[in-house]
């Protein structure tokens, strides 16, 4: 679901190419005319359409690197939408499953002997629940739009998928080094931000490092759980990286912060690392 379209590409320059060259092809008619004119107007047709040239190059770079800027613009902003309708996705299969067990587990105390205030409390939890399941979807519904079903096909990833991610990496010619403490519990949300991170770490390390070592870190700490990612630089000589504009990080920075976490990413000892915290209370 495209909000803006793509930059279309516009100079000025365009019609002032035109009207020089329709000048050159008058000024080229004059050649074998006779009488003062004929000597004064082709130099000073010549010299305006030299200027005109001048100016028109000129104009054009400038208003290339003007669409430049609003094409790196869109597509930013594309890459941060893209990323909130993984969230919408990832929103409707993760709470739009927590609403209907609590509606299949009120509906199935029906049949239970139960104080009338009791029995009132359940039917109003179960006739909430089937209504906020039911507007929660519309509205992701409404929000995913024709991309937003593509997306919405692939399930929800947790930490069990990690091992895939890793498995990924070494089909791509890396050599990775999986780590996990103990995390205890995780909400389904922080899961799925940390498999995201991994993913687009590696991928990146791909892009700008080739086949090298990566460190993949998986702990907690306190309330937090935090994820680093962590490579050591090209180690095959004369690898140069494929530089990226840096849009899968925006699209993950977007979708770390609207769970209250912090994403950083930075140069370390000739290598890349990519650090995710996110907070997580433990269940008390």
């Amino acid at each position: 679901m495209n909000l803006h379209a793509r930059p279309a590409w516009r100079s000025r320059s365009v019609p002032v190419v035109a009207a020089v060259a329709v000048v050159l092809v008058m000024a080229m008619c004059t050649v074998g005319a006779t009488g003062p004119a004929a000597r004064l107007v082709p130099p000073l047709i010549g010299g305006g359409a030299v200027a005109a040239a001048v100016w028109a190059v000129r104009r054009w770079r400038s208003d290339r690197a003007a669409y430049e800027s609003r094409l790196t613009a869109w597509a930013a902003s594309e890459a941060v939408l893209a990323e909130r309708l993984r969230i919408a996705r990832d929103l409707h299969d993760l709470v739009s499953h927590g609403l209907g067990l609590i509606t299949v587990r009120a509906a199935s105390t029906r049949h239970l002997p139960k104080s009338e205030q009791v029995a009132a409390a359940l039917g109003d939890i179960e006739e909430t629940s089937r209504g906020a399941t039911a507007e929660l979807r519309r509205m992701l519904t409404v929000l995913r739009g024709p991309a937003g079903e593509a997306v919405s096909r692939r399930p929800a990833e947790d930490l069990g998928t990690l091992p895939e991610i890793v498995a990924w990496a070494e089909t791509a010619g890396l050599r990775p080094r999986l780590a996990v403490e103990a995390v205890g519990e995780v909400s389904p949300g922080v899961q799925v931000a940390v498999c995201r991170t991994v993913r687009e770490a590696l991928s990146n390390v791909v892009r700008h490092a080739g086949p090298t070592e990566v460190d993949i870190e998986l702990r907690r700490d306190g309330d937090f759980v935090t994820v680093v990612v962590a490579d050591r630089g090209p180690d095959s000589p004369g690898w140069h990286g494929t530089p990226g504009a840096g849009h899968g990080l925006l699209g993950l920075r977007e979708r770390v912060g609207s769970l209250g976490g912090t994403l950083a990413a930075e140069p370390v000892e000739g290598g890349f690392r990519l650090t995710a915290r996110i907070p997580d209370e433990v269940p008390r």
